[in-house]
């Protein structure tokens, strides 16, 4: 069994990670709120991450453990919603299908997106490394 240390080691470095990635959504928040005219925070939070990555102010593994844990935990942020939904039964009972449309429709457009961003990102990725490597001889 790995000392205790260890554990609060691990949890730490969570936590900040964590705090890292909500630093990020704060700041696009804010500049989307106040620059860009109401812009989603979370397309332009994630397009700040990738140009982080991208310029290597932000390395991968300073957020991965965070990142891979909010994923992981992402369920409980939606039980509020289900909550409510359930108290609204009634006002959304003649409106199913055309909400349903929405939530597959919308699925689809974010599963869609992120695919091009994780596309592109190993692709800038690759081309990093790559570069890196033809400098590096050794």
């Amino acid at each position: 069994m790995p000392p205790v240390h260890h554990h609060l080691f691990k949890f730490s470095r969570l936590i900040l990670q964590v705090l890292v990635l909500i630093a990020i959504w704060l700041l696009a928040s804010y500049v989307s709120a106040n620059w860009l005219g109401g812009f989603p925070p979370l397309v332009s939070g994630i397009a700040f991450a990738l140009v982080l990555l991208a310029l290597g102010l932000l390395k991968r593994e300073w957020v991965n453990d965070g990142a891979t844990w909010l994923m992981r935990e992402m369920l409980l942020f939606f039980i509020p919603v289900a909550i409510a939904v359930l108290q609204y039964r009634e006002q959304l009972s003649g409106k199913l299908i055309a909400i349903m449309v929405v939530i597959v429709a919308s699925t689809a457009c974010v599963m869609v997106a992120t695919a091009f961003a994780v596309d592109l990102a190993w692709k800038l990725d690759a081309r990093l490394r790559g570069t890196a490597e033809e400098k590096d001889p050794s």
